[in-house]
């Protein structure tokens, strides 16, 4: 791509507003500068746009996401008849501007358009396009990232983030268009042409009604103290909402993070899966001797956790504790209650714990295994719904803190897991038990096991690139021992394995079970390491896990 070409463009056509002109032009000072604004466009996948907030086609911007929603629109046309969109956004700078910008675009193409009037969860978009009979869905998010990222993901009719299919088909349709094709209906006539309406209260009520449906047990009332913080993001209002219904819960809510806030002030990663993220929220805990801790993530669609020890003292779980213990809680008390059926099914991701196995089995159920991303667990709910075997669905995770237990959303769902979290500890409280205890005991029977996520953050003016030149080096010099044992299974996804689609992942694992999953991010410019290991005690397992780390960073270049 030709950076100067683009900066040039976008600096004297007046198409652009005169804050981005002179932005463009700034960026003609420094060739580091330009080349990292204009040298790519921000690629549109199944995960939509996720980029850093700046000026120029490889950032996130209302231009970008003009151009993105009108190849989307395009995509619609030809495929549906009078199609319509629901958006929704979370707190991040610019959210509000990219909502409107993408209701302006797919207005002024016909397309009708629902919009949420105030920040809500990426579940309650996903529950949205189901609930409004939408053809599409877009969430204003990035999620996790840091404050200076936003984002774009779009959802099929069932609720599911799109296909490979549907993102190269809307991939087509946007590599056809310039920057200055998308034009915008003026809001206020769409909204009397009724091309733009707002998303009704009663929306936001049933979809609190649909996660208190999927409560396991709704006889529980043991008490329990919860301290909650929405990270500055959605998630204050419907887990609120949700918890407030659960006798014998009384939340303690972190006042200094629950304000909407996209700079993140007290957290400037809001990730529930990073201690430092946790630390105020602990603190907090401690002063109120609080049960758990429960930390959501600016969209609400991942939650942290953090339980109290014997000593009084705070763990964080990570996504697989608190997902081996959900999966263990729900499959236990559907057993107890005679409403597991006889081929229940639980989906986790290949990268997430293979403790979940072993568990499945103690209880008659069986595990199904996808790929990374969630939208994978939501089409295998799908492929249950169109074999007539939805109520065989049990619950779905993955080891970067995302859960869901119903089938009337189908993407990872916060304010669900919150609840079910929080029911899980008040029935384990009434059995004499306190998380930490019932994760031990998890252990005990069916083996101890370690894991760790190593991130390998991936420089450079065009990161994306150098991520693909790593994973190719990767392929080159194929690793032979993991923590001094020899590997003996290797898998590469890009050969189609075990009948999944292909991607991009490297799976290497030893005769006694030792795992290293490697894959590029696909939202941030990095590179995952998983790692796994089973021992006969805990500190074996971690033991194992710190060897690995090692042959991680010897495979990362980090010395």
């Amino acid at each position: 791509m030709d950076s100067m070409f683009e900066a040039k463009k976008w600096s004297t056509d007046e198409f652009f507003d005169e804050n981005t002109r002179e932005a463009a032009r700034l960026t003609m000072n420094d060739e580091n500068d330009m080349l990292a604004a204009f040298g790519s466009e921000l690629s549109f996948g199944t995960g939509g746009l996720r980029g850093i907030l700046g000026v120029g086609t490889a950032r996130m911007n209302r231009y970008t996401v003009a151009r993105a929603t009108l190849g989307l629109a395009k995509y619609l046309i030809s495929n549906k008849q009078e199609p319509s969109v629901a958006i929704a956004y979370d707190s991040r700078h610019g959210s509000v501007e990219f909502t409107l910008v993408a209701a302006q675009v797919l207005a002024k193409q016909g397309v009708k358009v629902y919009v949420f009037p105030t920040l809500v969860p990426t579940p309650m978009l996903s529950y949205a396009v189901r609930t409004l009979g939408a053809d599409a869905g877009i969430m204003v998010t990035a999620s996790h990232n840091p404050a200076e990222y936003n984002g774009y993901k779009v959802y099929g009719d069932d609720g599911c983030q799109i296909t490979d299919h549907a993102a190269d088909e809307i991939t087509a349709q946007i590599s056809q268009l310039s920057y200055t094709d998308a034009q915008l209906m003026d809001e206020d006539e769409a909204r009397n042409k009724q091309l733009i309406v707002d998303i009704q209260d009663d929306v936001n009520k049933s979809f609190d009604q649909a996660c208190l449906f999927c409560r396991p047990d709704p006889s529980v009332c043991t008490g329990i103290k919860v301290v909650y913080t929405p990270l500055h993001g959605t998630g204050l209002v419907p887990v609120r909402e949700v918890l407030g219904h659960m006798q014998g819960v009384t939340v303690i809510e972190l006042t200094e993070q629950c304000e909407p806030n996209g700079d993140f002030p007290t957290c400037k990663k809001p990730n529930p899966e990073l201690d430092e993220t946790l630390s105020m929220g602990i603190a907090r805990a401690r002063v109120e001797e609080a049960d758990i801790l429960l930390a959501t993530d600016p969209d609400c669609d991942r939650v942290g956790v953090a339980v109290r020890t014997p000593a009084g003292d705070y763990h964080r779980l990570s996504g697989n504790e608190v997902g081996l213990l959900l999966m263990d809680y729900i499959l236990r008390t559907r057993r107890s209650q005679g409403t597991l059926l006889n081929d229940a099914v639980v989906v986790k991701t290949i990268v997430t714990s293979d403790l979940a196995f072993p568990i499945a089995k103690a209880y008659g159920a069986r595990i199904k295994e996808v790929l990374t991303g969630f939208k994978y667990i939501g089409e295998v709910i799908g492929e249950l719904e169109k074999a007539g075997k939805e109520a065989n669905y049990v619950f779905g995770f993955e080891e970067s803190c995302g859960y869901l237990a119903g089938t009337h959303v189908r993407d990872k769902d916060g304010v669900m897991a919150c609840m079910l979290i929080a029911e899980m500890t008040q029935s384990l409280k009434s059995s004499g038990l306190t998380v930490f205890e019932a994760l031990e005991n998890l252990y005990t029977a069916y083996g101890h096991m370690g894991t760790a996520l190593m991130n390998y953050d991936i420089a450079g003016v065009i990161p994306m690139e150098k991520m693909q030149q790593t994973m190719a080096r990767m392929r080159g010099a194929v690793p032979q021992t993991l923590a001094g044992q020899r590997i003996t299974c290797i898998k590469d996804y890009l050969k189609s394995i075990d009948g999944l689609p292909q991607s991009n992942v490297l799976s290497y694992e030893t005769e006694n079970g030792l795992k290293a999953i490697v894959r590029p991010s696909g939202t941030e410019p990095k590179v995952k390491i998983y790692l796994s290991a089973r021992g006969t005690s805990s500190e074996e397992a971690q033991k194992l896990i710190e060897m690995m780390k090692d042959d991680a960073n010897m495979w990362m270049d980090v010395q």
